[in-house]
């Protein structure tokens, strides 16, 4: 048996190499080459609703504009000022579908440390423990984010994973995180595209990034993947499909997809800005461009894109 599992773990892994979309990342899993919608399933556990606070926790060294492309898509989520569409917070309306009803979403602490108080290669522990930094107010209804600057290198980071989200504990208090990592210097292909050429497969041309940082405008892709999936499974008992351990979310079942027409290697049909290029979605706050990929819609079980 274990020569088999091997047998057909090298298979997919052959098979994961011939297309630019990994298949094992907890954020970036490969499309289906067959056109075969996925199906997630409710586990009866607690997930996320009403109003959640999500603070930030930079590890690493971010510049100011830097700090701001992520700052206003996470305030784009429950921001109506935006009149153009489409928007930001119609994407994540979609959340709204699940059990518990409309989610809002307030930026809270934000804590900055820029002189890597736990070095530069840290492991999935010590993200729990910096996530742990920021405190578990509001009820438990909060989600701390670890954002990682270029610089430093995370267990699984580029090879397996761009992000990923769990929880932990502060003495008898459970709390939902998430971390997010930037990928512009070890693996861009791999974690900010369609915004670079792909490490794998079909070598299309790279999108414009909207905010002029492949880095970022990919980090913010991948932030978008792991707080869906966190405020719909934050423990691994509410919505996906497949085994707890490696589950297929809300976002991340529908990995690649970023417009209509999108198959493996092409993200699909998305809007351009003419002036410069860049290639966007959705529109936020501070007139922020983002690229947000298809989320799953529990009403029609198919995975909903923007454009």
């Amino acid at each position: 048996m274990a020569a088999t599992v091997h047998f057909f773990s090298l298979l997919l892994l052959l098979f994961c190499f011939a297309f630019p979309t990994p298949c094992f990342a907890t954020t970036r899993k490969l499309s289906a080459l067959v056109e075969q919608q996925p199906l997630l399933k409710y586990h009866n556990g607690p997930v996320l609703k009403g109003n959640i606070t999500v603070n930030l926790l930079w590890y690493g060294k971010f510049s100011s504009t830097q700090r701001s492309i992520i700052v206003d898509f996470l305030n784009s989520l429950s921001s109506a000022k935006t009149t153009s569409s489409p928007s930001v917070l119609s994407w994540w309306k979609t959340t709204g579908k699940y059990r518990g009803g409309s989610r809002s979403i307030v930026v809270g602490k934000q804590i900055l440390d820029n002189k890597y108080s736990l070095g530069k290669a840290l492991k999935t522990s010590q993200l729990t423990a910096l996530a742990s930094k920021a405190g578990h107010g509001n009820g438990g209804n909060v989600v701390n984010v670890v954002l990682t600057s270029a610089d430093v290198t995370v267990d699984g980071f580029c090879m397996s994973r761009c992000g990923t989200h769990g929880s932990g504990r502060v003495k008898k208090s459970r709390f939902a995180y998430a971390w997010v990592g930037n990928s512009v210097s070890q693996c861009p292909g791999y974690c900010a595209w369609p915004f670079h050429q792909p490490m794998y497969g079909p070598q299309t041309p790279p999108l414009v990034a909207p905010n002029v940082d492949v880095g970022v405008d990919g980090m913010v892709i991948n932030l978008a993947t792991v707080l869906a999936g966190t405020v719909t499974n934050p423990f691994d008992s509410g919505y996906f499909q497949g085994p707890a351990e490696a589950p297929l979310e809300a976002v991340s079942a529908c990995t690649g997809i970023f417009g209509k027409g999108a198959y493996p290697g092409y993200p699909g049909d998305v809007l351009v800005e003419k002036t410069t290029g860049a290639s966007y979605n959705a529109v936020g706050v501070n007139g922020r461009k983002y690229l947000l990929p298809a989320m799953w819609d529990p009403q029609t079980s198919t995975c909903k894109t923007l454009v």
